[in-house]
């Protein structure tokens, strides 16, 4: 596939909307939202053509908490998870779209240099006999102290774990993303000039029977492995990965750890292979990297979403380049 060198997804961690220890608040997610568009508004402004996805992890455990506490005070019915991603796509890309739109606005490059900035329920497609249903792995909702997590558990019947980031949380089937529905579209709406906000939260959860009919799973798809298709298939030459971590590690949280600054594919994959990076956290991002450029990407970058335009120049963050 011929790569386009200006063509940029950004892939945003849930955490960069409510991170650990915020309360939550609007004034959170709002305030949150028009920081990452300050930089995606520099990279705009430099010709950049930008497709952005985002993680959900703590908004669809919240929403899933609220149909929770809903049937339990009203005897409200609980949606399936596949419904709960499609309402954390349109709140997450709400604050996106509008924070970005108004930053455009403010810098007079809505209408010239792009023309506007939409936002695409999207559908992700994955196989409903994938081996992830039965053993969840993704992360949702709030971090809990295990006494908490566990009554919870009990309650309502989840799975829950220790996250590698410290605390408790729920757990969840996230099958390994294959391409999505309406990819087409957000080529399209790319080429006539609109930011293209696609594939939150991964997307939804989806399979295809053999007659070709659309069917939700009750799942919670990983963003960057989902993010890596949606940059694989617009031909992007660029895969930016932004969360709450500087670079990647290896022996990370270890009196040995040690940064890495830029990693060839293979490196990526001999890394990977040795078990550095934890399914829970780095994991899934190292493997979308390595996706990314074995499928022809030119290059994938990882880094903390306060130095996002620092590790699009290589002056911070991982690089993951081909051999």
């Amino acid at each position: 596939m011929d790569r386009h060198e200006k063509y940029i997804v950004v892939a945003f961690g849930g955490n960069a909307f409510q991170t650990k220890g915020e309360k939550g608040t609007p004034e959170n997610y709002w305030k949150n939202a028009y920081r990452s568009a300050e930089f995606l508004v520099k990279i705009i402004n430099e010709g950049y053509k930008v497709a952005i996805t985002h993680g959900n992890g703590p908004q669809v455990g919240i929403i899933a908490e609220w149909m929770l506490a809903g049937k339990k005070l009203k005897g409200l019915e609980v949606m399936t998870l596949d419904i709960a991603g499609a309402m954390s796509q349109g709140w997450l890309g709400y604050l996106i779209q509008q924070s970005l739109y108004n930053k455009l606005q403010e810098q007079g490059l809505l209408g010239k240099v792009v023309k506007g900035v939409v936002t695409i329920v999207t559908q992700t497609i994955v196989d409903k006999n994938d081996p992830a249903f039965q053993n969840p792995t993704k992360y949702i909702g709030p971090w809990y102290n295990e006494e908490e997590a566990k009554q919870l558990a009990k309650e309502f019947g989840w799975t829950v774990k220790p996250d590698p980031r410290g605390g408790w949380r729920r757990v969840v089937p996230s099958p390994d993303p294959k391409g999505h529905v309406e990819i087409e579209a957000v080529k399209k709406l790319l080429d006539e000039g609109f930011i293209v906000i696609a594939s939150g939260g991964g997307g939804i959860p989806v399979y295809i029977n053999d007659k070709g009919l659309v069917h939700g799973v009750e799942a919670v798809i990983d963003k960057d492995l989902a993010g890596e298709r949606l940059a694989t298939a617009i031909g992007a030459g660029t895969f930016m990965i932004l969360t709450d971590v500087d670079k990647v590690y290896l022996n990370y949280g270890k009196p040995d750890q040690k940064p890495i600054d830029v990693m060839t594919v293979s490196e990526a994959k001999k890394f990977y292979e040795e078990g550095h990076f934890k399914p829970g956290s780095m994991g899934p991002k190292v493997l979308a990297a390595i996706r990314f450029i074995e499928n022809g990407g030119k290059q994938a970058i990882i880094g903390h979403l306060t130095q996002a335009y620092e590790a699009l120049k290589g002056k911070a963050g991982t690089r993951i380049i081909p051999d």
